[in-house]
């Protein structure tokens, strides 16, 4: 959550998932890729995007976080675009925050992604990312 408490796109995250080979649910990192006042806080859920172990089977579009301290990750890990919403009860907290060139680059992917093309990459006012065409493949 940002210094006035809302979940903010780009936030790294802890949520449970569960398994669908089994009734375990463990707590796994996530990504939110929505945006706090056109969605998360009206609805109370956010849009998200799992984040797996670099070491899993690639998917197409797996992007690999470069930046693991910002993210608050503790091992090589990649955004999976297997996306979900998920109620905001459920966070078990806040890890990080995608460093600026994770964030362009996972933009461009979500981008791929929708069928938006890549030179349409979607901005937050002080994002500070150029639109440096840098992707994840």
């Amino acid at each position: 959550m940002d210094s006035e408490g809302a979940l903010s796109a780009w936030r790294v995250v802890r949520v449970p998932f569960p398994f669908t080979d089994r009734q375990a649910v463990k707590n796994r990192p996530a990504l939110v890729l929505s945006d706090a006042a056109a969605f998360n806080d009206p609805v109370g859920h956010a849009v998200m995007a799992m984040i797996t172990s670099e070491a899993n089977e690639p998917w197409p579009l797996d992007c690999s976080i470069l930046d693991l301290g910002e993210a608050g990750l503790p091992a090589p890990s990649k955004v999976r675009f297997k996306l979900f919403t998920l109620d905001q009860r459920l966070l078990r907290g806040v890890l990080g925050r995608l460093s600026a060139r994770d964030e362009g680059r996972v933009r461009v992917a979500l981008s791929s992604l929708l069928g938006m093309g890549t030179s349409y990459v979607l901005q937050e006012p002080g994002a500070g990312y150029a639109g440096s065409g840098e992707t994840c493949a």
